[in-house]
């Protein structure tokens, strides 16, 4: 089939793009290496829009967190990653959490099935020279296409270090130390109170448990990896204690809000697992993602109150990635400057996150989306979530010290100063809500 528009990478960006320029008409060559024999260091299958590090989209309160709001956003704009997501949650407290599987089977479904997406398995190795094109390869780009896309930049991809967390399986976890319960017993959309699994620590095992990360066996970087930074949003547990012995206490090891019903007193220490699949046999370590070597996570992870007949369906482990320099490189609605033929959307342009990813691959294709139709769209309106976090990668960061970024309010224009602090979130989720509003009615007419 003939296309009006490529995109390359099958990912969350990749395939909400993908989705967004279907719907509206436009013919969509979608180009994903994996399944065509190629593989990438942290996937594990070859379904578009497969979530590798976690199976969270963190909080779904659109009314008093900004992933929360940018959630709303996308929903409000047709999301097939937002859609898939809610038809396959799993109880999270308030968070969105999914069936990874069930959620990368139904994002690789609607595409397959839709008229004007054609999925083809093929690794590209050079950029486009010519035609509408959407880079949306990730930060696992692979080696060749990154060569050429340094070549078209002029500019070294910046690159930091990202890992991913354990996953336990149910039944190999000792209810009889564990418990079931939410901080502060809160109720999610779909849970009871009680969504996270909990092994309780007191002060000695928790002492002796740090001192353990410190001391396991590490893997071993190369040469060229050892200036490379860790992405603060995503730290290693182990690099983490290194920072203090009460740093992980304050952090995904704290017992506050989690009553022990067999003590009735919150634990010195806590291990957090939640809901990795639908059928709930499979179970994330929260915040355990480590770059120690396999043998000494499973010799470590099994001294933890409750694991110690732990059986990992998925140990953790480290890879780089990579992104480009935004602020610099692109122009405000995503494109190359150079080459402005070529939009980039995704983690590739420095936006940290699942729910991120796709949203900048919605943004990218309806600045597609209007541009083959012969019109202009503006950019969504920096108080909403969408414009914040584009604002930030096209402009708002410092080119020279950019990093990877998650949305947050820190990146929205500041509400009033007479707005009480207490009251301050929820003034940014009602003022975006009314500017989205108004973008939507503009962005609908141009994708009419």
């Amino acid at each position: 089939m003939a296309h009006d528009i490529h995109i390359i990478g099958g990912g969350l960006a990749g395939s909400e793009a993908a989705w967004q320029l279907a719907e509206a008409g436009y013919r969509v060559r979608l180009s994903e290496m994996r399944g065509g024999g190629d593989m990438t260091p942290a996937h594990q299958g070859d379904t578009l829009a497969e979530m590798v590090c976690s199976n969270s989209f963190r909080s779904d309160d659109g009314d008093s967190n900004a992933v929360g709001l940018l959630h709303r956003e996308m929903r409000s704009l047709g999301s097939i990653i937002m859609r898939e997501a809610d038809a396959t949650k799993v109880p999270a407290g308030s968070a969105l959490a999914v069936d990874r599987d069930l959620f990368s089977g139904g994002v690789t479904k609607a595409l397959a099935e839709h008229p004007n997406v054609t999925i083809v398995r093929e690794r590209i190795d050079t950029l486009p020279t010519e035609g509408m094109t959407i880079v949306a390869t990730g930060p696992l780009t692979a080696a060749s296409l990154a060569e050429s896309i340094g070549i078209a930049t002029g500019k070294d991809a910046l690159a930091f270090f990202d890992a991913i967390a354990p996953i336990v399986y149910r039944d190999s976890i000792d209810m009889d130390i564990a418990w079931m319960a939410s901080r502060w017993d809160k109720v999610g959309p779909i849970g009871d109170g009680k969504d996270y699994i909990n092994c309780p620590m007191d002060k000695d095992q928790y002492y002796a448990f740090v001192q353990g990360l410190i001391d396991g066996d590490k893997t071993e970087f190369k040469d060229w990896e050892k200036d490379t930074p860790y992405f603060e949003g995503c730290m290693p547990i182990e690099v983490m204690a290194e920072r203090g012995v009460e740093t992980l206490r304050f952090g995904p090891m704290k017992g506050v809000g989690l009553d022990n019903p067999r003590t009735g007193r919150w634990p010195y220490a806590v291990v957090q697992l939640r809901q990795d699949n639908a059928l709930g046999t499979l179970w994330n370590m929260v915040g355990f993602q480590t770059k120690l070597k396999h043998g000494a996570q499973v010799e470590l992870f099994r001294t933890i109150p409750g694991l110690e007949k732990a059986e990992f369906a998925r140990l953790g482990g480290l890879h780089r990635n990579s992104f480009i320099r935004s602020p610099e490189l692109l122009d405000g609605q995503l494109r190359l400057k150079s080459a402005p033929h070529i939009r980039f959307a995704g983690q590739i342009t420095g936006c940290e996150g699942y729910v991120e990813s796709a949203a900048i691959g919605l943004v990218a294709a309806r600045f597609a989306i209007a541009e083959l139709g012969g019109r202009s769209l503006p950019p969504p309106p920096p108080e909403t979530a969408l414009g914040a976090l584009l604002g930030h990668i096209t402009g708002g960061a410092d080119a020279a010290s950019y990093q990877p970024m998650n949305v947050n309010f820190g990146l929205f224009p500041p509400v009033a100063e007479d707005v009480r602090k207490k009251d301050r979130k929820l003034a940014y989720t009602q003022r975006a809500g009314a500017a989205l509003a108004e973008w939507m009615k503009v962005a609908d007419g141009v994708a009419a």
